[in-house]
């Protein structure tokens, strides 16, 4: 009876699919005046610092931040999601391999992946659509363990069949970066999926959560995890994160099509989903 009621919390709320536009051509620029000096490439540099939460950082110091942060929440972490969620983190997680269709044969790329808990869907998945796929193939030759970079990721142009992200794009320090590294890898026809929380777009439940975000969220880290730090910047992260339009328009933007995204929740989580073509 819980299980069903909060598969109907899960879904209820979600709205239809929005799917963004294909981009038009721009148009060739008009040529420059001959007596206007060109802009140096330096002055359009963007800053070295980037965001910490609420807090402005250097690029550089970011990555060992949010590494300190999961690894003083590594022991929690699975508890944790499941309190903050009330278990729908569970949920989200199936529709979101419920998207990737997963296929026997299919070589697959979760990034971020914490326990395994997307990766393990994506696998068990495969085995009940073909399990003689499966057969000659011990446990440990399907599924790999690699520590890298979202930004720089190990593996060759176009040599993964799927990409998924849960919870974890918002923590990169370029995200326009791990986004091209996912167009780079993904072969013709992949498809790229992010689940990733997001901004609630519904007037009155939007107070509510920021109440919960703000005030309930950081004492549970406090009082489960004994870290109330990391679990602020959590919540301002999310807050930094853009909205569902701007992250979609980035994903098209580092060349996927078909660029759409579902709220679930009323925003408090979205999928976004874009196709390599």
């Amino acid at each position: 009876m819980a299980l069903r009621a909060a598969r109907r919390l899960a879904f209820c709320s979600r709205q239809g699919r929005r799917l963004l536009p294909s981009p038009a051509p721009a148009p060739a620029p008009a040529p420059a005046p001959c007596n206007r000096k060109a802009v140096p490439a330096a002055a359009f540099l963007h800053s070295h610092a980037t965001s910490f939460g609420y807090k402005q950082v250097r690029e550089e110091e970011k990555s060992k931040l949010v590494g300190n942060v999961f690894s003083s929440v590594a022991s929690s972490y699975d508890l944790m999601n499941d309190l903050m969620s009330v278990g729908l983190h569970r949920l989200w997680k199936d529709r979101l391999v419920s998207k990737l269709n997963p296929f026997p044969g299919m070589k697959h790329l979760d990034v971020a992946g914490g326990t395994g808990d997307v990766a393990f869907r994506v696998l068990e998945r495969i085995k009940s659509v073909g399990h003689r796929a499966m057969q000659g193939y011990s446990g440990e030759h399907c599924l790999s363990w690699i520590q890298g970079d979202a930004e720089a990721l190990s593996f060759e142009d176009g040599s993964m069949d799927g990409y998924t992200i849960a919870f974890g794009i918002r923590n990169v320090t370029h995200i326009e970066k791990a986004l091209a590294e996912a167009y780079r890898v993904l072969k013709r026809g992949g498809r790229f999926l992010c689940l990733e929380l997001s901004h609630v777009d519904v007037p009155v439940f939007k107070e509510i959560y920021d109440v919960y975000s703000f005030s309930v969220v950081p004492t549970m880290g406090e009082l489960v995890a004994g870290d109330r730090q990391s679990y602020q910047y959590l919540v301002e992260s999310i807050r930094r994160f853009p909205n569902q339009e701007k992250f979609a328009q980035m994903i098209q933007e580092a060349g996927f099509q078909r660029v759409e995204y579902e709220n679930l929740v009323g925003g408090v989580v979205a999928i976004h989903s874009g196709l390599k073509l």
